[in-house]
């Protein structure tokens, strides 16, 4: 079984937010991309709709190294800052919980953080190269701060600074929003100290009861959230950030004043801009009044595994709405075992020492043109059961070679796991388990020699409750695990 040789690498594609359009990528500088990733405010564990966004710029960090390009990845902790309100009013996020909880604001940020950091390792998400926290950047977003106001586009008052909005002409080329359409009312409210209600704060004046607050030209303060994570892209992405990520609620109001903040400063243009869209749980927008506001944490309780959530997630397009649900978690569990099994069983007929070259090529374009087009993990999916459907049907059928097998079991092990991540089991058993899973398969086969079925389902369903999956095939049984 050989296929003709597969043309060179397709192309990437990505759909650009600040363009509108599906656009060719090009790094600025050859073979090396810059990614910066917006990451979680650490005053609560990270929800699924967070990590819809982070799975997605992971996805984005595996596709390009696929692409044989060298990807660094900032994700910044945001660990001050974050206001309840996008208005610049309220609490910070961090001190709120702080307050409700009565801890100290610090431990309540490296709580979470920590936490995100084990649900991140959990889903098997890629560590970034650099993770900077806000707390540890004042001195640069300061410095930001006053590059904005030596260059005429910011003013304090009462020891806030504020971006002045309506000076920055740009302001609205992301979103799409109109300067001359935001208007005291939703999300923008009239303040005293604001010489234009439309004006978002880059440093804010703190009480003397705010706990986490640092001297400034302008007083005691702490940063506005905008201002974070540009000064820390900027600081550690110093030759020029070619993408930025973020969930769709970070383009308005977030990344529309992270542009007019990185240029108003005289930093470099952020050329590309990828945002996931929201999703829905159960049909429904997530909320905790509905009881569908689940965390990583809530769903392993449920029994649910790193690789099932991750496969869920990355089910549908990254720009498409996704009904997280029950059943699509089972789903993803079910696909999961259908790639295990098929990845074992085409081990059994590979050559380890042939690899049909032209058909391994073949599928990895197949693979790579739908994942390269704008990260279109649905397609890939579609692309790689079709490849084991195809395989396993000349399986039954004694027509696949050992060397197309091969094929196929190093493009599942290295395209599509690069990207997927769910092929590897969670778990590495010990011997006294594997011993303890083989005899008991061994007692359940003593029961169907013997014909006792009643007492081979019940050994079934020992090995079920510890997470074996059995396959009878061909006189012999073989067992994973979920």
């Amino acid at each position: 079984m050989t296929s003709p040789t597969a043309p060179s690498s397709p192309l990437v594609t990505f759909f650009n937010t600040l363009g509108k359009q599906k656009m060719p990528f090009t790094p600025q500088t050859p073979g090396q991309v810059r990614l910066y990733s917006c990451g979680p405010t650490v005053y609560d564990f990270a929800h699924i709709g967070n990590f819809r966004s982070f799975i997605m710029a992971d996805t984005l960090t595996r596709t390009l190294t696929l692409a044989g390009y060298t990807v660094t990845k900032v994700q910044n902790i945001t660990d001050v800052g974050h206001l309840v309100s996008d208005a610049d009013e309220g609490e910070d996020k961090i001190m709120k919980k702080a307050r409700l909880e009565q801890k100290d604001p610090y431990a309540i940020s490296q709580f979470f953080a920590d936490a995100y950091l084990e649900d991140e390792a959990l889903l098997r998400i890629l560590p970034a190269n650099h993770r900077p926290r806000a707390t540890d950047y004042i001195t640069e977003q300061i410095s930001m701060t006053q590059a904005i106001m030596e260059a005429g586009y910011a003013y304090e008052a009462n020891g806030s600074v504020y971006f002045r909005t309506a000076q920055w002409e740009r302001y609205g080329e992301l979103s799409g929003n109109q300067i001359t359409d935001l208007v005291a009312g939703h999300r923008v409210e009239a303040h005293p100290d604001k010489e234009d209600p439309r004006d978002f704060a880059l440093w804010k004046a703190a009480p003397a009861n705010h706990l986490m607050q640092w001297e400034s030209p302008w007083g005691r303060g702490f940063p506005g959230w905008h201002i974070e994570c540009s000064a820390m892209g900027n600081a550690l992405l110093p030759e020029g950030i070619d993408i930025h990520t973020g969930g769709e609620d970070n383009i308005f109001p977030h990344h529309e004043c992270e542009i007019a903040q990185n240029l108003a400063s005289g930093h470099p243009e952020i050329p590309y801009w990828l945002h996931a869209k929201h999703l829905l749980v159960e049909g429904q927008k997530m909320s905790k009044s509905l009881g569908n506001f689940f965390t990583i944490r809530d769903l392993t309780g449920k029994g649910f595994t790193g690789p099932e959530i991750r496969l869920a997630l990355l089910a549908a397009h990254y720009r498409t709405s996704l009904n997280f649900s029950t059943d699509g978690l089972l789903q993803a569990r079910a696909n999961i075992r259908r790639l295990r099994e098929a990845h074992r069983l085409l081990q059994d007929v590979a050559d380890a020492t042939t690899v049909d070259t032209d058909h391994l090529a073949t599928l990895q374009w197949q693979f790579r043109t739908a994942l390269f087009d704008d990260l279109n993990t649905a397609a890939a999916l579609g692309v790689t059961f079709e490849v084991i459907a195809t395989a396993l049907r000349d399986r039954e059928s004694q027509s696949l070679t050992p060397a197309t097998a091969a094929a196929v079991v190093h493009f599942l092990e290295s395209d599509f796991d690069a990207i997927f991540a769910v092929l590897q089991p969670d778990q590495t058993l010990d011997t006294d388990t594997i011993t303890h899973i083989q005899s008991l398969i061994a007692d359940r086969e003593a029961c169907r020699q013997a014909k006792d079925w009643a007492g081979a389902d019940q050994i079934r369903d020992q090995l079920k409750a510890l997470g074996v999956t059995l396959k009878d095939e061909a006189g012999r049984t073989s067992w994973t695990m979920q």
